[in-house]
């Protein structure tokens, strides 16, 4: 299982960092940023603003920044158009959709759906994946909750989300 992990319009930096722990934990391929989440090592930022970021990531992501494949998107639907054609299923990680199917997590029917090349969509905190994205998923997938609560911080989810769809 090959799997790249798209961070779009994550807005918290503690959030990315632990992200960007946790695909490198896992043996993620590539990580990819988009929208406003915040980049590492930014060549676009003034160096007092880029230092700043890079500190905060570093708080959560403990050197994992520096030993992963990180790409900064300017045109995230071009980009997922060209994984496509190199044979990536795009996931999105979500849940409450409506009007698509969407597969548990621990479901016996997400093992005959997904494929062995896996982009995994993180949206942001509250609102989810934006909806100018849906259109390019191939597939949602939920972590299903036992408990009061509807999901997940990011982070966590990504851990729970990468390790169930590496071990099908």
């Amino acid at each position: 299982m090959k799997m790249i992990l798209l961070l779009d319009n994550i807005r918290s930096c503690y959030n990315v960092g632990a992200i960007l722990r946790t695909a490198e934990g896992f043996g993620v391929e590539k990580v990819i940023l988009s929208g406003y989440t915040p980049r590492v090592h930014d060549a676009n930022l003034l160096p007092h603003l880029r230092d700043k970021l890079d500190k905060e990531i570093h708080k959560t992501a403990l050197g994992a920044e520096d030993l992963l494949d990180i790409y900064s998107s300017g045109d995230i639907i071009s980009d997922l158009k060209d994984l496509k054609k190199q044979g990536w299923q795009v996931v999105g990680l979500e849940n409450n959709v409506e009007n698509v199917p969407i597969f548990a997590l621990n479901g016996s029917e997400l093992k005959e759906k997904i494929s062995d090349k896996v982009i995994l969509i993180l949206g942001e905190e509250v609102n989810g994946i934006d909806y100018s994205l849906y259109d390019i998923i191939d597939l949602f997938v939920e972590i299903p909750m036992k408990g009061k609560k509807e999901s997940f911080n990011v982070s966590v989810a990504a851990g729970i989300a990468t390790y169930g769809i590496m071990n099908l």
